[in-house]
């Protein structure tokens, strides 16, 4: 029998692929994993070009392969946590997880989530003292998330959990690898990052909404309705880069970011996505959720090539 790629059906049979080691598989989310990878290693790139550190690290990719492998350490470790401590829920909305399963036990999957932790703590300072710092806030954040005083069950402030270190701290720590995070260019970005997964983040929670509910989880879905807790996401996710203009005119950004403008657009697909409540077949969440981790992915990466050519052009005319 042929493996199915579905994650809601992840645990048939296959010469391939044992139950169990899917299982383990499972745990870590590889999907969530694709963005934090890819985004990483944009923004540590832009941060090598826009601070001309190639001197200074002639076997750059080797070091950016290192401190994304390590964020993605992070993230694996996070999604285990957060699967052990959700076991309950995910009872009621994620039946076919790992856990729910019988595949994997809680105690397994939170043995393997501070595995990860550790190892990314110690390949972290191993990268320079500012990575190091920045992956343990983010490790602080996720852990508070999901295990005591699990921020996770309070309204409003679990977006924000899960907003700066996926936005702001994520940024700031990738930036980290080749130059002063202090600098505007990843200040900025991290803040527009943030304020867009403040919103988007509402795009998780649709299908856990009746889980949440019965298991003491309090979020904008299971408060207000989808439509109203869209509306209430959707100036998070809009107007971060609808300002960008006006970054530029008080000189906060360079002219060259003027595009970033056009996020605005996927964010409002985004926003009609989340009313639309499309579920995903393929992965375990609605539709938004999908598009919105896209949507982040690229914006990382149009980023990276608005500071290559940006800085390109602030050369040619300078020479």
């Amino acid at each position: 029998m042929s493996i199915k790629l579905t994650m809601k059906e992840p645990f048939s049979k296959s010469k391939f692929l044992s139950v169990r080691f899917r299982g383990y598989f499972d745990l870590i989310r590889p999907f969530t994993l694709v963005a934090p990878l890819f985004v990483s290693m944009f923004i540590m790139f832009a941060s090598l070009v826009y601070n001309d550190r190639f001197a200074d690290f002639p076997n750059w990719w080797i070091t950016v392969g290192q401190a994304s492998l390590t964020l993605v350490f992070l993230n694996a470790a996070s999604n285990a946590l957060n699967q052990a401590t959700d076991a309950e829920a995910d009872m009621i909305s994620k039946p076919y997880r790992p856990i729910p399963r019988g595949i994997v036990k809680p105690e397994e999957a939170q043995s393997i989530a501070y595995i990860f932790y550790l190892f990314a703590l110690l390949r972290a300072v191993t990268i320079n003292v500012w990575f190091g710092i920045f992956v343990f806030l983010i490790m602080i954040f996720t852990v508070t998330y999901s295990l005591p005083p699990r921020m996770k069950r309070f309204l409003f402030i679990n977006q924000l959990w899960i907003a700066v270190p996926r936005g702001l701290l994520g940024i700031l720590a990738s930036w980290s690898v080749f130059g002063d995070p202090m600098q505007k260019e990843p200040l900025v970005i991290g803040t527009i990052a943030f304020l867009f997964f403040t919103g988007a983040m509402t795009t998780k929670d649709i299908v856990d909404s009746e889980a949440d509910k019965r298991t003491g989880t309090r979020t904008l879905i299971n408060t207000f309705g989808t439509k109203k807790a869209a509306l209430i996401s959707l100036p998070f996710m809009f107007l971060p880069f609808a300002l960008v203009p006006l970054l530029v005119h008080y000189s906060i950004l360079s002219y060259y970011f003027l595009p970033l403008t056009i996020f605005t657009i996927t964010s409002l697909i985004v926003f009609y996505l989340l009313i639309k409540e499309s579920e995903n077949k393929l992965l375990e969440n609605v539709y938004a959720w999908s598009f919105m981790y896209v949507e982040y992915l690229f914006f990382a990466i149009g980023f990276t090539f608005l500071i290559i050519f940006g800085e390109m052009g602030r050369l040619t005319f300078l020479s």
